[in-house]
């Protein structure tokens, strides 16, 4: 079981920026995918940005030179900086963890959820 816990979120003017944490405990998520998900009110969850257990990185068009995702495996934390932030950005910001998990024999991905920390971008 993986237990994840966001933190750093907040009310921000526009042009502001903020760094979202996510500490994981009950095992390390070093060779886990992780990754910050967003969902903005009476809109589906959507991809924000993602870094592999290998560290290559991956964002969604609107965050692309404006956030920066990071890991931290000797911390068991993932970050997420956030830069310029519009009032687009507003949503509540949720971290995932991807980890195998099983036997060797029957090993299958499961993803674990933290409970979010809302961002709010606004004059």
């Amino acid at each position: 079981q993986v237990q994840l816990v966001e933190s750093g979120g907040g009310l921000v003017q526009p042009g502001g920026s903020l760094k979202l944490s996510c500490e994981a405990s009950g095992r390390r998520v070093s060779a886990c995918d992780l990754g910050w998900y967003r969902q903005a009110p009476g809109k589906e969850r959507e991809l924000v940005a993602a870094i592999a257990s290998g560290f290559s990185t991956n964002y969604a068009n609107s965050a692309k030179g404006r956030f920066t995702i990071s890991r931290d495996n000797a911390k068991n934390t993932l970050y997420l900086q956030m830069n310029n932030l519009r009032p687009d950005d507003t949503a509540v910001y949720y971290c995932n963890a991807g980890c195998l998990v099983g036997p060797v024999e029957r090993v299958t991905r499961y993803d674990y959820w933290g409970q979010g920390t809302q961002v709010t971008v606004q004059v």
